[in-house]
């Protein structure tokens, strides 16, 4: 069944005393495109955690968001004794050219990632690992009410889609029982049109009459384009049958249908069957509107 590109969902992790928030969000997008909002200590997960939203969704855009929050249980801020050592040292490098004064703790408090919190400190690969897996958890639950909004949402595309092609079919059949007469009708024209003309001086030659009637006939032949048309409706339905992304086929679908359908208003010459030319062109806009929200 295919899937909507628009959805929405969320989770919540309790983890090493903070209280983890994810939000993923998901558009329409010609390719499937990730991007990550989340505290800068965390960027390392990134690949990782892309590659897990990738696994789950075929195409759109789709934004996550992870926030965290102190529950009480863990310090707001740390010192981060690896970066005091750094900022004395660099302090005691800078005596021999004359700079001149000490560090009081009110500088040292103030310089940059002297003050972390706890998941801003280095860690070591357990912890990493840790960190990683309640990371990985929380989005794939997050992930789970996006899949199933966007199933949700498929689903009525697809039934909407499916009505409109009902329609398009219909208007197939007319078109198709219309074209044969397209010839017959012209021929009576035009037979009436030289009737009304003629005021007995005018000789009609009968192998000539046929011959505009024929080649009238073969410049308004559209079978070939009913034909190629079938075709395109009978996939497009298949198409929404299918699992993973179909968008894009049933936009370059809509695209052909549309082709035709112009062919067969340009060369058809007959009021009745131009007029299902203009109603399937309206189905086929509505159509091309659902088809672009489609995984």
């Amino acid at each position: 069944m295919s899937l909507s590109m628009t959805g929405y969902g969320q989770s919540a992790v309790d983890f090493q005393g903070y209280h983890v928030s994810i939000e993923v969000k998901s558009v329409n997008h010609r390719y499937c495109e990730v991007v990550f909002r989340m505290p800068r200590e965390w960027s390392r997960f990134e690949d990782s955690l892309r590659r897990a939203v990738q696994t789950r969704i075929g195409r759109g855009r789709v934004d996550v968001y992870i926030n965290k929050e102190n529950n009480g249980e863990s310090p707001d801020a740390v010192l981060n004794h690896a970066m005091v050592k750094a900022y004395l040292q660099a302090a005691e490098e800078l005596k021999p050219y004359g700079i001149q004064g000490e560090l009081t703790v009110r500088d040292m408090l103030s310089l940059p990632d002297v003050l972390v919190s706890p998941g801003g400190l280095p860690m070591d690969e357990a912890q990493q690992q840790e960190w990683h897996d309640a990371l990985l958890q929380g989005l794939n639950k997050a992930l789970d009410g996006l899949v199933q909004m966007r199933s949700k949402e498929g689903a009525f595309l697809v039934k909407d889609i499916e009505e409109r092609l009902g329609r398009l079919e219909s208007l197939h059949s007319e078109m198709a029982e219309l074209a044969p007469e397209v010839p017959e009708e012209y021929r009576k024209r035009l037979r009436q049109r030289i009737e009304s003309l003629d005021d007995g001086s005018l000789a009609v030659d009968e192998h000539v009459f046929g011959m505009e009637v024929a080649l009238f006939a073969e410049r308004c032949n559209v079978e070939e384009e009913l034909i190629r048309l079938r075709s395109h409706l009978e996939q497009c339905r298949e198409l929404l049958n299918q699992k993973g992304p179909v968008g894009r086929k049933l936009d370059f679908l809509i695209q052909e249908m549309n082709r035709e359908v112009n062919t067969i208003g340009s060369k058809a010459n007959h009021l009745t069957l131009v007029n299902r030319v203009v109603e399937m062109k309206a189905e086929l806009e509505k159509i091309r509107e659902q088809a672009a929200n489609v995984e």
